[in-house]
């Protein structure tokens, strides 16, 4: 299994994503997630960096290989922007870069006042999106009327010597049905392996699977687990919810019903290696390749020496 970590772009400002990034590498991560949006799930975390601008620094910083954690590729930017974007974040990282997608939240698709879809029309969305974005990477003009895009004799001119992977994020059957059907891998957040098992079977064979899970690293699990409530309270909100409000604001208010005790339950939380060795270990046992664990808070570099030290030297 590979150990990745996941750099948080709601959380960290730009300059603490690349200190993170060149401390993941130092540490002996093998890999990292970046994650997109607009807007932070909740103002406490506050920050939004444009993922596109944080990808090609980081391409500067560190040689470990870079997925989208994920993109939705299909309301707030047209697919033929983020074919573009992507192929340069592929060339920049000389190939090492996967473009993570999925059918997104109102939280950051919203924002040009757009209807939000149903979660069918979505998957629609996304599908269509996807055979977009590989008919550019191909070269040549692309002229493409479908349902929901158009594209007019456009052509991608930068481009990597290999058409970028693409992994689908999915969380119910329908869109890890989508997922088998037509993606180079499956992401996920949760160490489910009745979902990998649909994947795999589902006609994604052995194509990777990857997952990730969120840490408060702290001198206690009792500290650790107060900066994952202060931060991340929209963890416990539960069903659809995060699928559909469409602001921070929103996601507070659905937080109020959240308690800390419902928050640390998903994060591993204060400075046991062995809490972060049982919960990868899950995730293997679900049957996924790769895992990415994301800090909150400001201790990062106390999570990078527990696992240079004490986690990491143990998968190996």
């Amino acid at each position: 299994m590979r150990i990745g970590y996941f750099l948080s772009t709601e959380e960290y400002t730009p300059a603490e994503l690349l200190e993170q990034a060149k401390g993941a590498e130092r540490a002996g991560f093998e890999a990292l997630w970046i994650s997109d949006h607009y807007h932070p799930w909740v103002d406490a975390q506050g920050q939004s960096a444009f993922v596109w601008s944080m990808i090609g620094a980081l391409s500067q910083v560190c040689r470990l290989p870079v997925t989208t954690a994920v993109t939705c590729p299909t309301v707030r930017i047209h697919p033929a922007v983020v074919a573009q974007a992507v192929a340069t974040s592929a060339v920049l990282h000389e190939g090492r870069f996967v473009l993570g997608v999925g059918t997104g939240e109102a939280l950051n698709e919203h924002i040009f006042g757009d209807a939000w879809p149903s979660a069918g029309v979505r998957l629609e969305m996304l599908e269509e999106a996807v055979e977009v974005m590989r008919k550019l990477w191909q070269g040549g003009f692309v002229v493409h009327h479908g349902k929901h895009y158009t594209v007019e004799n456009a052509r991608i001119y930068t481009l990597p010597e290999q058409p970028p992977a693409i992994y689908v994020s999915g969380f119910g059957p329908k869109a890890v049905d989508l997922a088998a059907r037509i993606g180079d891998g499956y992401v996920s957040t949760m160490p489910d392996g009745d979902l990998v098992s649909r994947f795999r079977s589902g006609g994604g064979g052995d194509k990777p699977c990857q997952a990730g899970f969120k840490a408060a690293f702290a001198d206690t699990a009792e500290e650790g687990a107060r900066l994952a409530y202060e931060r991340w309270p929209n963890a416990g909100v539960p069903g659809e919810l995060s699928q559909v409000l469409p602001s921070p604001r929103h996601f507070e208010q659905a937080s109020e019903l959240v308690t800390q005790e419902m928050v640390a339950e998903s994060f591993v939380c204060g400075n046991d290696p062995q809490a972060h060795l049982e919960m990868i270990d899950k995730y293997a046992k679900a049957g996924f390749d790769e895992v990415y664990v994301a800090n909150t808070g400001p201790h990062y570099q106390g999570l990078f020496d527990l696992y240079a030290n004490h986690v990491l030297p143990e998968l190996r």
